[in-house]
């Protein structure tokens, strides 16, 4: 067995208020349902890619989306997912 050890890189998003980042999800996520698109496999597929095509241009969510840093979007979720 190999006894090589590597240290946890650890990982830190600047804080961003949480009501607004709601606001902007929200918004989205009301657009594209207005557009009928998915909005859970449309929001999950512009995370994943960061691909701005995948969020409609409907009521200015495609500019919103852009707003928010995926890299905190990703740290809300899990943790709200979580409840910590």
């Amino acid at each position: 067995m190999n006894d090589i050890k590597a240290d946890t890189l650890t990982f830190s998003t600047p804080g961003r208020d949480d009501r607004e980042m709601h606001e902007i999800l929200r918004t989205v996520y009301d657009a594209l349902v207005e557009k009928g698109y998915n909005p859970i496999n449309q929001i999950v597929g512009y995370i994943l890619s960061e691909d701005p095509t995948y969020i409609t241009n409907h009521n200015g969510a495609r500019a919103l989306i852009r707003r928010i840093d995926r890299d905190e979007l990703l740290n809300e979720l899990v943790r709200c997912y979580l409840k910590v």
